[in-house]
């Protein structure tokens, strides 16, 4: 596999987020098509690979270059399936990633069998922290609610304070609890 600018998603679904609804409050004028500066907010491609994207979701504990194969077999099935937003914020200065969080959403049978959304892996790069690299989660949510009855965000129990605060999100009633089959 060589790394290509194929996107995980179509790129005009950003275009279309009614950013009229975002509640989130942002110290500098933002928007998916416009996140500031030098950064770019657009779908995760294969290239994203080679410039620091799972080093940021903390994969560093395997050299993915050397095994392009097991990326792309990951990657296809998710971009076939339509129901993953991988999305990135990169520094075209930097032609690094320097941020990111994934979409996912769930076809479910309960409430007329609408969808649900579910937010995880937020990520952004300890050297720009600050600087509103948050914005992909407005982003999300937004892109969520043009199809999804809700959205959850998976956090560590410290982080539930800054999302309640900075993006709106409320605590569930609901208790949710898992298992971790790590090797």
């Amino acid at each position: 596999m060589v790394p290509d600018e194929t996107p995980m998603f179509d790129p005009s679904l950003l275009k279309e987020v009614d950013w009229s609804h975002n509640t989130t409050i942002l110290s500098l004028a933002t928007s998916p098509t416009h996140p500031g500066g030098s950064l770019v907010l657009r779908p995760l491609c294969t290239v994203d690979l080679n410039k620091g994207f799972l080093k940021g979701i903390g994969s560093v504990e395997r050299d993915w270059r050397h095994q392009p194969g097991v990326v792309r077999e990951i990657f296809e099935p998710m971009k076939r399936s339509g129901d993953y937003y991988v999305t990135v914020v990169e520094d075209g200065t930097l032609g690094q990633i320097v941020a990111t969080a994934t979409l996912i959403i769930e076809h479910k049978f309960i409430h007329s069998c609408a969808k649900r959304g579910r937010v995880e892996d937020a990520v952004i790069s300890d050297a720009c922290r600050g600087k509103q690299l948050g914005k992909l989660l407005p982003t999300l949510t937004l892109l969520s609610k043009m199809s999804c009855y809700n959205i959850t965000l998976e956090c560590l129990p410290q982080h539930v304070g800054f999302f309640k605060k900075k993006f709106a999100y409320t605590v569930s009633e609901e208790n949710y609890m898992c298992w971790k089959f790590l090797k």
